[in-house]
């Protein structure tokens, strides 16, 4: 079984922590903080709590003056980066949330301090109480940083400004009107960094969900760019493409077309127990007299607790389909569970999309483990 994420702050890692704070934090007091660190249900604590909890800790031995305590911060990680060699580190990802909690009411400070440790541990967490707080003067220094030499720079401005950025804050007014940040996804839209690109796709992607006419209008604006930056719209379309939208199929060419047949569908078991796999599988064939791009995905119609079905769409790929030619695709749909969804035994859906039409149906359903076994 893997090691739970958490799990990163581990013994070793606070003691080896703990050598670098004796040497940058005058009067650091080892046998505190390993006291105040492991009070009162550390273990119960999950990562973004012990997160929380280390910076916590730290506040109890850095200057009460936040100036004073982002030179401590920088030195820091001067001496981490020292010792350890590497460009980024998510298990510090509390020094961050430091600049979160202690640093909101000092802009200047915070923001030239999140400007250097985004470039040892991302800063798209921190950065989001500042937009909140400070609006246009935060979103203006974003579009500065979008064009700062450094990638994980540029990187925070696409992703701390994401509407939606999963695990964070959400921002309701860029959720209402994205229009103060797409300056910046503009400057990033070319960006030599795949990594940056991405982050670019992701904020569309976000931006998508609450306002897809942007979304579209944006695609035909940066259309015929370059195949990076088309790459990139693909992918911060792909809630868009998973809706079946008329105009984002019709922009990547995968327009409907009854030449492109499925046929053969059908599913292994009509019923499967809570914690098995759904396997089915079908035949895609092209009748027509040319080649058709096809995008191939199947959803499933979850029964939630109301009685309702909650659909679901996955990707099984995309690809150009001869005349004539055949394809036979095999899948399985995993019901093992998860912390993230809830199952609910009861009669299921699943359906073969193609293009982003749904083409056939099938019921199946889903049974107690108990149940099965008698």
């Amino acid at each position: 079984m893997a090691d739970l994420l958490k799990n990163i702050y581990s013994k070793q890692f606070f003691n080896n922590f703990a050598e670098i704070l004796m040497e940058v934090v005058p009067a650091f007091d080892r046998k505190k903080f390993f006291k105040l660190i492991y009070a009162d249900g550390w273990d119960e604590l999950e990562l973004k709590e012990r997160m929380r909890r280390i910076t916590l800790v730290l506040n109890r031995f850095f200057p009460s003056d936040f100036g004073q305590t982002a030179i401590v911060i920088r030195n820091i990680i001067v001496k981490i980066t020292k010792k350890q060699e590497r460009e980024s580190s998510f298990e510090y990802m509390f020094l961050p949330d430091y600049i979160e909690v202690f640093g909101l009411n000092d802009y200047e400070t915070s923001v030239s301090l999140m400007e250097y440790v985004t470039q040892f541990c991302s800063c798209e967490f921190a950065v989001r109480p500042f937009i909140i707080k400070y609006g246009d003067r935060m979103i203006n220094q974003m579009n500065q940083w979008s064009l700062h030499q450094n990638y994980h720079v540029r990187r925070i401005a696409s992703e701390g400004s994401r509407p939606r950025l999963p695990w964070a804050i959400a921002l309701p007014d860029l959720k209402q009107n994205p229009n103060p940040i797409l300056p910046l996804l503009d400057n990033l839209k070319s960006d030599p960094s795949e990594y940056v690109r991405r982050s670019v796709a992701n904020c569309l992607n976000d931006i998508a969900k609450d306002n897809p006419e942007i979304v579209i209008s944006i695609a035909k604006q940066w259309k015929g760019y370059s195949k990076e930056t088309y790459a990139l719209i693909k992918h911060g379309c792909r809630t868009l493409l998973k809706k079946g939208n008329s105009e984002v199929l019709k922009y990547f060419g995968l327009d409907d077309n009854p030449n492109i047949v499925v046929t053969q569908f059908r599913i292994e078991r009509p019923k499967i127990a809570i914690g098995e796999s759904l396997e089915f599988c079908f035949t895609l064939q092209n009748n027509g007299k040319k080649t058709q791009t096809v995008r191939i995905e199947y959803g499933i119609y979850y029964l939630r607790n109301n009685g309702q079905h909650s659909k679901k769409v996955f990707k099984i790929s995309e690809r150009m389909l001869e005349p004539n030619e055949k394809i036979d695709i095999k899948r399985r749909q995993s019901f093992k569970i998860i912390t993230t969804r809830k199952f609910y035994v009861g009669e299921q859906n699943l359906s073969i999309i193609i293009n982003g039409q749904e083409r056939e149906f099938i019921k199946f359903e889903l049974i107690n483990a108990l149940k099965a076994s008698q």
